[in-house]
């Protein structure tokens, strides 16, 4: 009687060091596929079964061979079949929260019935390998979203690229602008271009959305918008060929519509020049303090095929300011109070600094304050054009 207690005690210390080992070699990887064929291979080895193997893995736990999912693996890895009357036994693999995201099927051989030592250590295995296969999961997203991570910064700095670096210089002008993200990369769009004839061609846009498609977006709106400045048509005919253009990109680029504001400033004759697609009212206030607000002519751009764009020329007279911004800078919140549109105005209309470099450092003064720290919902773009007196 003491020798076969003595006789079981040393076989459950055996199982115990095998399932010991098992745990160390399952745990001795982060390679999901490593994992999966180490846990099949220690199955088939340790109990002498005729194979093993795993039902179909989720999809968000990466790329697991098929041959380790629908094959049975004998302890050469080679794969088996299972006979017409062949014994399986199923060990379910849960999640930390339960749910279980794969089972373990062991083929037995003909006649072979497990012992409880032997049914206890699958299901000990069955833990181990839930555990080292959730922990290569992790790994594998990680691994995925610092790659994620390192394209959106390089998606960032491609962006911010594409800004203008420097203000032109036009005499008797003074001009700044400013862009804020909420994301990574975003939607507003900001570009000046200085023609050899001295005008300066503007605009500031905003693309439906956020994030890197909507960045997309902008960046090929940027291309198309150079080659049409550069190639000398007015705002009129650029506004109208962009909106035709981006429209017959398709469903996608529609839903990603542009609205923008075109400007073209005249130094020599002191005239502006704005057409305004769908975007929010500019702010023209001359040297007298007397408003205008440059309210859209028109649909914005890429939204339907065709769109009746209206030119207005205003004189850009001695002390006359402008702002330009996308709706990020009025949409703003303080709990679930709106910064909006006449506060912008006000606090435009009101600011005494003498530059536009000052009056958006003002601006973004006001909106720090009126959030209170409250995170920001959009993106924000400001630009802010003086003629000096």
């Amino acid at each position: 009687m003491e020798t076969s207690e003595a006789l079981v005690a040393q076989q459950q210390v055996v199982r115990l060091q095998a399932l010991l080992e098992a745990s160390r070699q399952l745990h001795s990887t982060i390679e999901l596929d490593a994992v999966v064929r180490i846990a099949l291979e220690i199955v088939v080895r340790e109990l002498e079964l005729d194979g093993a193997f795993f039902t179909t893995f989720p999809e968000s736990y990466g790329d697991v061979p098929v041959e380790l999912q629908t094959a049975l693996s004998h302890g050469d890895g080679s794969p088996a079949e299972i006979a017409p009357a062949q014994s399986i036994l199923r060990f379910p693999l849960c999640d930390k929260a339960g749910v279980q995201f794969t089972e373990l099927i062991v083929l037995l051989p003909e006649e072979r019935i497990l012992d409880l030592d032997e049914t206890d250590f699958l299901e000990s295995l069955a833990v181990q390998a839930s555990v080292a296969i959730e922990n290569a999961r992790f790994h594998h997203r990680a691994l995925q979203w610092q790659r994620v991570e390192s394209d959106l910064a390089a998606a960032r700095r491609v962006q911010m690229s594409l800004v203008p670096q420097t203000m032109p210089e036009i005499p008797q002008y003074g001009i700044a602008a400013r862009s804020m993200t909420c994301y990574e990369v975003g939607g507003d769009y900001l570009d000046i271009v200085s023609m050899p004839s001295g005008e300066t061609v503007i605009v500031v846009g905003d693309v439906a959305g956020k994030g890197l498609a909507s960045a997309l977006v902008g960046a090929s709106f940027r291309s198309a918008f150079r080659a049409m400045v550069h190639s000398g048509l007015s705002l009129l005919e650029i506004a109208t060929k962009m909106n035709l253009l981006h429209y017959n990109e398709g469903d996608e680029a529609q839903r990603r519509y542009v609205t923008a504001i075109l400007l073209r400033l005249d130094p020599a004759t002191h005239t502006i020049e704005i057409v305004n697609a769908g975007h929010n009212p500019a702010f023209l206030v001359n040297g007298e303090g007397e408003l205008k607000k440059i309210k859209a002519s028109g649909t914005p751009i890429g939204l339907l095929p065709f769109s009746s764009y209206v030119p207005q020329k205003f004189p850009f007279g001695a002390g006359t300011r402008l702002l330009v911004y996308t709706d990020g800078m009025t949409e703003v919140f303080h709990g679930e109070d709106e910064f909006g549109e006449t506060r912008l105005l006000e606090a435009f209309v009101s600011c005494k600094e003498p530059s536009p470099d000052g009056t958006l450092g003002s601006l973004w003064t006001t909106l720090e304050s009126f959030s209170d720290g409250q995170e920001q919902s959009d993106d924000m773009t400001a630009l802010v054009l003086f003629r000096e007196r």
